[in-house]
């Protein structure tokens, strides 16, 4: 028989105080966690340097860049490995990949909306499979925006979309699957060519309440697509968009607004050809993230207002319709 207190595990036996120390004890706390910490500097580094990843190979570039805040997530997981590991090498190195990601993303988590502003202009990707078109015309209608952009529209819901729009918006446009109405007078609207072989964009000129001219680009570009084989099937989309690109650089117009689902986000390198020449409005004026599809979990901005010679004041989204996007508005400056 042992006396009290005798053959028993101190660590078990102590004070709270004297576990907790016991718990951290700094022999080998330095020593642990290597893997985890060299984890956390991979995960910084890819946030810092995600322009470096190529896009030679499966467009992995561009696909690491649509879901780049979403790279946080591992911050929280290697933190309890970390605290789990009782490593204050792994703790340290984790400070690498949060300056990455606040530093990148922390701008997204203030509120930037305002109040104000001239004009107001929402866009919605309808779907095409849309079960519910009349329905869809009619949200978009209370939200009251004075201009708005739809795309994906189909030969068989055009009509519910026309009806559903007409007494709110006397002025409108149709080419091909995308389409603009407008509280304000339109004019010039004309199909504008992003090398896909039919129709998906188009440019008007919308005049002001002060009368001032305001060119509006109404586009879809292709679909992008994660396959095994062929990685992030995008390049139909690059070329587009630097057509695009092309088109909006030589508008001699001073005020440009473009709507529209881009199947892009604003980090994506391949979209510079228009995003290097406008601002984004939920960038510069929203609350959040401003994610956009899909509707049900949205995890991408991929539906985009940006202007060019125009102050963006507010930028939000919309409630879900029976698309599987969710529109966007913004209000902005003349």
């Amino acid at each position: 028989m042992t006396e009290p207190g005798q053959g028993q595990d101190p660590e078990r036996t102590g004070s709270g105080a004297a576990r907790l120390k016991n718990w951290w004890r700094p022999e080998g706390m330095w020593r642990r966690g290597i893997i985890l910490a060299v984890l956390a500097v991979l995960v910084g580094l890819l946030m810092l340097l995600h322009g470096r990843v190529p896009n030679t190979v499966g467009n992995l570039g561009s696909l690491l860049e649509t879901f780049l805040p979403w790279a946080g997530i591992a911050i929280p997981l290697l933190l309890i490995l970390a605290l789990l590991r009782r490593s204050a090498t792994a703790l340290i190195a984790l400070l690498l990949p949060v300056v990455a990601w606040v530093s990148l993303f922390g701008g997204q988590l203030t509120g930037k909306s305002g109040s104000g502003g001239d004009l107001t202009v929402a866009t919605h990707n309808v779907d095409a499979d849309n079960p519910d078109p009349a329905g869809t015309a009619k949200d978009i209608a209370a939200a009251g925006a004075d201009v708005v952009a739809l795309e994906e529209l189909t030969a068989e819901a055009l009509p519910a979309y026309k009806k559903g729009l007409a007494a709110a918006y006397p002025y409108s446009a149709v080419k091909g699957t995308v389409g603009i109405w407008s509280k304000r007078p339109l004019s010039d609207a004309a199909p504008v060519n992003i090398k896909m072989g039919w129709t998906r964009a188009l440019r008007a000129t919308v005049t002001a309440a002060d009368g001032q001219k305001v060119a509006v680009y109404v586009a879809h570009l292709p679909s992008v697509r994660v396959k095994v084989a062929a990685g992030f099937t995008a390049n139909q989309r690059d070329e587009s968009a630097a057509a695009l690109g092309r088109a909006i650089s030589h508008d001699p117009a001073g005020k440009v607004v473009l709507l529209g689902d881009l199947n892009g986000t604003m980090n994506d390198r391949s979209l510079a050809p228009v995003t290097s020449q406008m601002r984004s409005a939920q960038g510069a004026a929203g609350d959040g993230f401003g994610f956009t599809w899909p509707a049900g979990f949205p995890m991408a901005r991929i539906d985009q207002i940006m202007v060019r010679g125009l102050e963006p004041v507010s930028a939000w989204s919309l409630p879900a319709t029976g698309s599987d996007h969710l529109p966007v508005a913004a209000s902005v400056k003349l």
